[in-house]
């Protein structure tokens, strides 16, 4: 029993020691670690180890084990240390480095308040801009000193030599300079993202002005083409063929009655706007010299069918115009001016709303007409293959009855087709048309590539101008060779006013 008295005494003595040591290595830790600046670190510990140890045992397992000890928190100690934010390194924690983003950044070149890094250094706008110059311009600067001038805000633009030597001494790179064509494409990509934040939309004004020109065009265009059966046969040599001898006999009755109600309705249609003698009178010189030549042969087979087909457009025309508010402000010498210069133009905008780009063929509801079919009115290849281009152009753009009647109307209003005299008023409502196509095309659209849309369609336009010119002189020279035009359509084509 006295025994195991004993060495439970000696358990719990032990037990107790060592929470003495080490609740006196902590509390003294601080003490050591000043005091081993002026003596040796393992006098140090022996000395704590002296006066750690209860009872004066201080043994040599006991100045080892407290070595051991404050090696570890002087470990520890170095380690905070190095993360510590007041360190020069300038590495702190996360509270510092927000505290350091608020602090104003410097330019190294000038010491100007800095805008971010330009060129791979810390720079201000104005010395960013002067690096790109210096770098596209292949100007050498001199220093009129020493090579050795101080860079500040203030003196910045005294001397470029060392100025720009001391954005090259900073880092600043030649080859991050973009080039004029990648800044180009730089401004377009921001241009067209602002374009797709902000979605464009049209005014009111822009969409009552759609809303007339559809309501106008609808009025007075058929896209069903029942009038086109009533036109003379487009080929009359196949028709005689599948008729019998008493219809070949009143064909021709029938076409002349035609022809002549035709060329009558069409010119007082035209007369309406146009109060000149001068018109009567040659339209019903070229009207008798057109009856003489009704009993002749005819070399252009499929003229007098479009002879009737262009007239009875040219009536749609006219009445389009008169639709139009814009149209009917303007003074009636101007009115016929535009109708002479734009008919031509606005009936191959119509067309090509029947075009069928696969076939190239003109599906005009019971009819279908081909390239051949002009040919053998008389037109030649240097007027229609310019034209079949055209038309293979403008239908692959797909483009809206909207789209379609403002290309018209643009067309229509062109201020310098010959005889207008008031070109400003004619301009301003052009421009007006203009700018609402390119507004549609913006709002309606929703293709990538719809911002090339609008110069397609000036392109077409201008196209037309030159065909345009092209086809008054073939049209004048079928004329002197088959006297089968109509006296209205020889009216349009005529350059007196």
């Amino acid at each position: 029993m006295p025994e195991e008295r004993e060495k439970e005494r000696e358990s719990i003595q032990t037990i107790a020691y060592w929470s003495h040591v080490d609740t006196m290595a902590t509390g003294y830790f601080s003490f050591v670690w000043h005091f081993s600046t002026s003596m040796c670190c393992a006098q140090s510990i022996a000395y704590l180890g002296v006066r750690s140890c209860p009872g004066g045992h201080a043994t040599d397992f006991c100045i080892t084990e407290i070595m051991q000890r404050c090696l570890i928190h002087h470990r520890m100690s170095k380690k905070m240390e190095e993360l510590s934010p007041m360190d020069d390194s300038g590495h702190g924690d996360g509270s510092d480095d927000s505290e350091e983003d608020d602090e104003p950044k410097m330019c190294q070149v000038c010491g100007d308040k800095s805008t971010g890094y330009h060129f791979n250094a810390m720079t201000c706008e104005g010395c960013k801009g002067f690096f790109r110059r210096a770098m596209k311009k292949p100007t050498k600067f001199c220093c009129p000193f020493q090579n050795a001038c101080v860079i500040t805000k203030s003196n910045r633009r005294q001397c470029q030599s060392c100025r720009l030597q001391k954005c090259l001494s900073i880092g600043m790179k030649r080859e991050l300079i973009m080039s004029d064509e990648a800044v180009e494409n730089r401004r377009l990509q921001i241009r067209r993202k602002r374009m797709q934040e902000e979605p464009t939309m049209l005014t009111p004004q822009q969409e009552a002005v759609i809303q007339e020109l559809v309501a106008a065009h609808q009025k007075t265009f058929d896209m069903a083409c029942t009038q086109f059966i009533q036109f003379r046969p487009l080929d009359p040599d196949l028709k005689v063929k599948s008729n019998n001898n008493q219809e070949q006999n009143n064909r021709k009755d029938t076409q002349a009655m035609r022809k002549a109600e035709a060329d009558v309705t069409a010119q007082k249609d035209f007369s309406l706007l146009s109060t000149s003698p001068t018109i009567s009178s040659r339209s019903q010189t070229v009207e008798t010299k057109e009856m003489k030549q009704l009993s002749s042969c005819s070399i252009f087979t499929s003229l007098p069918h479009f002879t009737d087909l262009t007239t009875y457009m040219i009536k749609n025309i006219i009445n389009f115009g008169k639709a139009l508010t814009m149209f009917r402000e303007l003074i009636i010498e101007d009115q016929i001016s535009l109708l002479k210069g734009a008919t031509f133009e606005i009936i191959l905008i119509h067309f090509n709303m029947f075009f069928n780009e696969e076939t190239n063929i003109w599906e005009c509801g019971p009819l279908q007409y081909c390239m051949d079919d002009a040919f053998r009115a008389g037109f030649q290849r240097h007027l229609l293959d310019p034209m079949m281009n055209f038309h293979c152009t403008l239908r692959k753009l797909h483009l809206h009855e909207e789209e379609y009647v403002l290309m018209q109307a643009i067309s229509l209003f062109s201020p310098d087709r010959p005889g207008v005299a008031h070109h400003k008023v004619i301009d301003r409502n052009q421009e007006t048309l203009a700018i609402t196509l390119k507004t549609y095309i913006e709002a309606k659209r929703t293709e990538p590539e719809k911002h090339l849309l609008y110069p397609k369609i000036i392109g077409c336009l201008t196209e037309m101008r030159t065909m345009n010119e092209e086809y008054t002189k073939q049209l004048l020279k079928i004329q002197d060779i088959q006297q089968d035009v109509s006296p209205l359509l020889l009216e349009i084509i005529s350059k007196d006013s």
